[in-house]
């Protein structure tokens, strides 16, 4: 699965993994595999994997620069995909919902999981014990604020991004 993200920054990625060390029983994401995924683009080979980033970079054309937060800390009980509890990092953020919309004017929407259902957030883990992400979703953290400047094409089969855009794109 190709998606384009907005790369979280540093503070974002070490607020995660401190977090995640107070779940032990869950799988956490591994540092440098934190995302905020804008949205999911798509499967296929490299040629597939071409035109869909294509079909984005037009589609985000334009899109300036945008103010991105972490709120708190919450949890989905149940995941769409994937072990439950997931334990994630809210993140507010107009900006990005916006473009997530017009993506999902591109891209058909995956049910559940974006369109009306599109939940901004970085997952600091997954599975474990409920009442240890209970405790979790508890913590009052600082805010994190930064400006969303630049989004990165992803290949979750390879788990690794796979090219940049620069906003304003």
């Amino acid at each position: 699965m190709y998606s384009l993200n907005a790369p979280p920054p540093s503070g974002v990625t070490a607020l995660a993994s401190e977090l995640a060390r107070d779940a032990p029983r869950a799988q956490a994401r591994a540092r440098g595999e934190h995302t905020l995924v804008a949205k999911r683009l798509g499967e296929g080979d490299h040629a597939a994997y071409a035109r869909l980033e294509a079909r984005a970079r037009e589609a985000v054309r334009g899109t300036a620069p945008f103010a991105a937060r972490v709120t708190g800390v919450e949890r989905f009980e149940t995941a769409v995909t994937g072990t439950s509890p997931v334990v994630y990092l809210a993140v507010e953020s107009p900006g990005l919902v916006r473009l997530h919309r017009r993506l999902c004017e591109r891209f058909d929407p995956v049910d559940g999981l974006e369109g009306d259902a599109y939940v901004p957030h970085v997952t600091v883990c997954r599975g474990g014990d409920p009442e240890t992400a209970r405790r979790l979703t508890e913590r009052r953290i600082d805010p994190v604020e930064w400006t969303v400047d630049e989004l990165a094409f992803f290949d979750a089969e390879r788990g690794r991004s796979v090219s940049r855009v620069s906003l304003p794109a």
